[in-house]
């Protein structure tokens, strides 16, 4: 048995996909098997994933038809995955070489049922990164993901596969935010998910990729704060605050507009001042991007946030 089961959904990703699978084969745990799901692509990415495929055995490619990421997730981790670990990866992102090998030694822990990293943020060369996530000291809890997710991507978990199956899998219904919904039914069902203190993902920011719909982005935690409510948990006041602030950073990191990121960060000091400044020089560098941002260039913008 391998030690992870790698699922990669793909859509129209000729131009990263070779550079994902890279990543993966450069990992020094080499013990793997990528599942590859396309999603009804219409570039060249099928065709080149069955060359991958005939370069690397451990490489395997399935169709699914545009039924969106979640059931080509669900498709992988239900059906195909043949390992005790799962992990998920976006195929326009990056992993670190030691990213499976620091997971391996995690998951050595019993009490562990799922792990994440720290995420480098860039654009398109991955040796030029605009930021780096943090890591909470405890694990995670449903409270903090009401909040700013410190997960942020799929491409920064890997769960074991009997924790995964607790949660029912991903819904897939929803095409936003699913990731956060996902994530609050993996707490909420009892498993312990901790932070790995260690950027191993490098996580691809694009203005036209799902993750940059801001708008259906917030629409989508109402539904997540439904899920959330399962489990006896909502969120507070300094809670959207921190979300609104995620928000406002990420419409600056997008160069998402003049006014979008302003009026994300207005909204988050109405709502609860004392969470949109609860890490003071992410929630003042925020605001001053905000507020400059209609006047600045948005390199300018940027390098105000991003830190």
């Amino acid at each position: 048995m391998t030690d992870f089961s790698i699922i990669i959904p793909c859509y129209n990703a000729a131009q990263t996909i070779r550079a994902t699978l890279d990543s993966i084969q450069a990992q020094t745990c080499d013990n793997w098997e990528v599942i590859c799901i396309d999603d009804g692509s219409t570039d060249n990415t099928l065709g080149l994933l069955h060359d991958l495929r005939a370069e690397d055995p451990r490489i395997h490619v399935f169709q699914n038809m545009g039924k969106g990421p979640s059931c080509a997730r669900n498709l992988g981790a239900l059906f195909f995955a043949g390992s005790e670990i799962i992990a998920f990866c976006d195929a326009d992102d990056i992993w670190g070489p030691n990213k499976l090998s620091e997971l391996k030694t995690c998951f050595a822990d019993p009490s562990v049922d799922a792990a994440f990293c720290k995420i480098a943020f860039f654009h398109d060369d991955p040796s030029i990164v605009s930021a780096v996530s943090s890591i909470p000291a405890t694990p995670l809890s449903i409270p903090m993901l009401l909040g700013e997710n410190p997960v942020c991507t799929m491409s920064n978990i890997a769960v074991r596969h009997d924790a995964f199956l607790r949660t029912g899998g991903f819904d897939e219904t929803m095409v936003h935010n699913e990731d956060l919904d996902w994530l609050i039914r993996l707490v909420g069902t009892g498993s312990r998910v901790i932070g790995i203190d260690s950027c191993q993902t490098w996580y691809r920011t694009s203005p036209y990729g799902l993750s940059a719909n801001l708008q259906a982005m917030l629409e989508g935690r109402t539904a997540a704060i439904r899920t959330a409510a399962r489990y006896g948990h909502a969120p507070d006041r300094s809670a959207d605050a921190i979300f609104l602030r995620y928000l406002s950073r990420r419409a600056l990191r997008l160069g998402q507009g003049r006014l979008l990121p302003l009026s994300f960060a207005l909204q988050g000091v109405a709502r609860s001042p004392s969470g949109f400044f609860s890490v003071p020089r992410r929630g003042f560098a925020t605001l001053a991007g905000a507020c400059l941002a209609p006047i600045l260039p948005s390199r300018i913008s940027e390098i105000l946030f991003s830190r």
